[in-house]
């Protein structure tokens, strides 16, 4: 059973993948069961995500739907031994929702990252600074203690982008950048954070100019994820301050890709994004500097 007792996106994704091989391979769920010796109602669950699945019984279930796809298999085994494993995020229950965890796992599971942003600076590029900020501009009054908890859990989150292994593209809006923020320091220092990580070799930020309306309005923000060796998104996460949604229906995934590539076409290129960063620096009126 997944971690938690609850369905996960990890559970979720591994059976709809078994589901969507078993389809393929025109069986019902009582070839299923039979092949592994269990009853319909536990592959029905396993394909709906409520119960987690043995490598084994994920090995058996891909043999005998005919997947020959390495790097799907190895994939999708994966998704087995991690969906029973409990999340580092469960240690923050009550401050972390199921949602937020969901978003979480997918980021942790993730080989590659797309953020659009029009608003604010993408969340896994956000200083502590700016963060605790966006903390403070919202309704809810946080009690120090829940403060603490939530930068930490963000300061977690930023080590999959900090480490070898993901690869993180990031399209924002040129006012996310520019618009004035909370203080002269924080906003220099934010800005000059997404300098120092552009020039990572698995991060790539690009500025979509302010003139640019008709792009920056195709969609609001969402952060897209591929989980394999090649990047075709497999996951979108529509994040806000309240809720967070999970789209993995195919036709939902590939409207965000579209709108993603377009928005890329459309922005600075990472160089060009680079250059008008250092300029943004640079630009900050002498009246909002302050004192080193």
């Amino acid at each position: 059973m997944p971690a938690g007792g609850k369905a996960t996106v990890r559970s979720r994704r591994l059976g709809t993948a078994l589901k969507r091989y078993r389809l393929a391979a025109q069986l019902d769920q009582e070839h299923a069961a039979e092949a592994l010796g269990c009853s319909k109602a536990k592959i029905s669950r396993v394909e709906s995500g409520i119960s987690g699945s043995r490598v084994g019984d994920v090995r058996v279930l891909l043999d005998l739907y005919e997947v020959e796809d390495a790097n799907m298999r190895v994939q999708l085994e994966h998704l087995a031994r991690e969906s029973n494993k409990r999340g580092w995020w469960l240690d923050y229950q009550g401050t972390v929702s199921d949602e937020h965890a969901d978003l979480i796992a997918l980021e942790t599971d993730a080989t590659y990252i797309r953020s659009w942003q029009p608003l604010f600076i993408p969340g896994l590029l956000q200083t502590q600074d700016y963060f605790k900020a966006l903390l403070d501009t919202g309704l809810t009054v946080y009690s120090p203690e829940v403060i603490e908890k939530t930068v930490a859990i963000r300061q977690e989150r930023k080590r999959i982008i900090e480490e070898p292994g993901s690869h993180f593209a990031a399209v924002i809006w040129e006012p996310a950048l520019t618009a004035p923020m909370p203080s002269p320091k924080t906003h220099r220092e934010q800005l000059m954070y997404l300098v120092h990580v552009a020039q990572r070799q698995n991060i790539s930020i690009q500025v979509l100019p302010f003139s640019d309306w008709a792009a920056a309005h195709m969609a609001s923000h969402f952060v897209m994820f591929s989980f394999g060796p090649e990047p075709a998104p497999e996951a979108v996460a529509l994040d806000s301050t309240t809720t967070t949604a999970i789209l993995e229906d195919l036709e939902d995934v590939a409207k965000h890709a579209r709108i993603f590539e377009a928005l890329r076409s459309a922005a600075l290129s990472p160089e060009q994004s680079l250059t008008f960063l250092q300029k943004a620096i640079e630009d900050i009126p002498d009246s909002e500097k302050e004192s080193e």
